[in-house]
């Protein structure tokens, strides 16, 4: 008889659950949670939104060439640059998550791929609780029905790795298209109905449910699949004002978001 396999005990996880912000803070937050677990401090999952609705563009993106800055002040939205790569995204009826932890946590020895696989499968598990079957698509993106309703991305500094992803709740494509800018405004809208053929969320899924709903979800299905032990937290004093401070003098100033 083959010896049992012994199961691993939960890897701890601080379970921040930090509501909605503004771009600024939200990039702040991750940036400051990123030095704690730089310091040797405990892993987490952040699970959060944003108010108002915001822009994300990548770091290595153009700001001109991505957004349209007077319909963004215009519907009055945001527009932040991140630390991660990726294409622009539009953040208003959404689920984001971030996961922070060293490269030496025994969850990152995998190769990058395989990170994305593992991960997404968490995000994947917590729609099979709200009753979605969903699957990987690589790179990086979670389908519902063929749809992607989930696009993650991730950035490796100080030692650590900083994965953050979103889960649609609903999605106004019309108004996504407004913000950002379009190679041929001829073709918008050709595009307009080829992202909507390509884009669900769960409204779109028939699940209209609230924003605390889907977080409790998301964070059963990174529970289940990472094996976590998720303590609830809020950010300490130190992170707060880290925060404060990069949403100012970083996130928010005209230097970090025209850098490129």
């Amino acid at each position: 008889m083959a010896p049992a396999v012994e199961t691993p005990p939960p890897y701890p996880f601080r379970l921040l659950e930090s509501g909605c912000h503004d771009g600024y803070y939200n990039m702040g937050l991750d940036e400051a949670l990123l030095e704690s677990a730089a310091r040797g401090g405990t892993p987490c999952l952040r699970l959060y939104g944003w108010k108002p609705p915001a822009v994300s563009i990548g770091y290595f993106q153009g700001l001109h060439e991505e957004v349209d800055l007077d319909a963004c002040k215009k519907h009055g939205v945001d527009v932040v640059r991140r630390i991660s790569g990726g294409g622009a995204v539009f953040h208003q009826a959404e689920l984001t998550y971030s996961i922070i932890m060293p490269v030496t946590h025994p969850l990152a020895q995998q190769d990058f791929n395989d990170f994305y696989i593992r991960f997404c499968g968490g995000i994947i598990e917590g729609l099979k609780l709200l009753g979605l079957d969903a699957r990987f698509a690589p790179i990086n993106d979670v389908l519902v029905g063929g749809r992607k309703i989930s696009g993650n991305a991730q950035t490796r500094r100080m030692g650590c790795i900083l994965q953050h992803g979103t889960v649609l709740l609903d999605n106004d494509v019309d108004l996504m298209f407004e913000l950002l800018q379009v190679p041929a405004e001829k073709l918008k809208g050709k595009l307009i109905e080829d992202v909507k053929s390509r884009v669900t969320s769960l409204r779109a899924e028939g699940l209209n449910i609230s924003f605390d709903k889907a977080a409790a979800s998301l964070a059963e299905g990174f529970r289940r699949i990472l094996n976590l032990s998720l303590n609830p937290e809020t950010p300490n004093a130190a992170e707060e004002a880290r925060t404060k401070e990069l949403a100012a003098e970083k996130f928010g100033s005209e230097e970090w978001l025209f850098k490129r």
